[in-house]
């Protein structure tokens, strides 16, 4: 059971095998590096049900390994109802998930839904791009320098209490 203090983030994006596995295992580093794993609590989902039980894109586990970032026994679920309540943040990695957020939203969900790249990314780079059918690693290079950003600008505006929607 979490403290009452403790907040609650959910990364989503259509199948919970690239984006935000990476934006969960970022999001993790950098509240560990800041020291506030026992505030924070994060978890990822898919929209869809297409990969649940899987684990991340080998992809995904290769640029985490590459940046020290620990990330393991991750299995992709799909997004519910409850994650609506149950969560104080959920994060859309680019608008179509935002679409899709909004409409699965029950009209009692309590949770903020925000697009992780508008967090200190560039206009022109807030969308992060699905890089499943990429080749290679580059494209997963990519998201991660975005999510390391975006999370690491978000967590400095949470505890500034400057998250506005």
């Amino acid at each position: 059971m979490r403290g009452r203090s403790q907040k609650r983030l959910l990364m989503v994006c259509v199948g919970n095998l690239c984006r935000s596995p990476m934006a969960e295992a970022v999001m993790r580093e950098v509240i560990s590096r800041a020291g506030l794993e026992k505030d924070w609590h994060v978890d990822s989902a898919s929209i869809e049900s297409w990969h649940t039980g899987s684990q991340p894109d080998s992809r995904v586990l290769n640029i985490l390994a590459n940046h020290n970032i620990d990330y393991k026994n991750h299995q992709a679920r799909q997004l519910t109802e409850d994650d609506f309540v149950k969560f104080d943040y959920i994060f859309g990695m680019d608008p179509n998930n935002m679409e899709s957020l909004k409409r699965m939203a029950p009209q009692y969900a309590t949770a903020k839904l925000l697009l992780l790249g508008g967090f200190g990314l560039h206009p022109d780079n807030r969308t992060i791009e699905d890089p499943y059918y990429e080749m290679g690693e580059a494209a997963f290079e990519k998201i991660f320098n975005q999510c390391n950003v975006a999370c690491q600008c978000f967590l400095k505006q949470a505890r500034a209490n400057e998250i506005i929607m």
